[in-house]
């Protein structure tokens, strides 16, 4: 459930303040290949919300803080690998790419949560699966009902 709030969070956070602190990430950084780092819609605003939600919601949980945070920061950076994949794959900010938009952001807390949890490879297998099931269906309907947009041409 905490890698669901760590995932959902930036995008509630966008829909319940629209523009406001959208810094990009990557301050617009271009790399060699004339691709953005990460790309616009990786915002502080969304690592922010992350982070704030998943520790509040650990605490809720009967969990620690720090367990929150952790699970928070592991999913954000699964999640900025997967735009930093698919910007040397030249897709645009906030196109779908199924699995690459789901596994590293599930996966990287997952593993992380192994021990503290005593996680073995299939219970990491299961919950990374379940995970992508839910974001898929969930991203389908948040895209059909126009709550997330679909990628820009910029």
């Amino acid at each position: 459930m905490l890698i669901i709030i760590a995932n959902g969070a930036p995008v509630l956070a966008r829909l319940l303040l629209g523009s406001k602190f959208n810094a990009a990430i990557d301050g617009g950084a271009v790399l060699v290949d004339n691709s953005p780092l990460f790309g616009a819609s990786k915002t502080w605003r969304g690592v922010f919300a992350a982070l704030l939600a998943t520790t509040m919601c650990a605490l809720f949980f009967g969990y620690s803080a720090a367990i929150g945070m952790q699970i928070a920061i592991f999913a954000v950076s699964g999640d900025l690998l997967s735009s930093f994949i698919k910007r040397r794959l030249s897709l645009q900010p906030s196109s779908k790419a199924p699995l690459l938009d789901q596994i590293p952001e599930s996966l990287f807390p997952a593993l992380m949560m192994m021990d503290l949890f005593d996680l073995q490879l299939f219970a990491v297998a299961v919950l990374v699966t379940s995970f992508t099931i839910i974001d898929l269906i969930v991203t389908y309907y948040l895209y059909h009902w126009r709550l997330l947009r679909k990628s820009r041409k910029s």
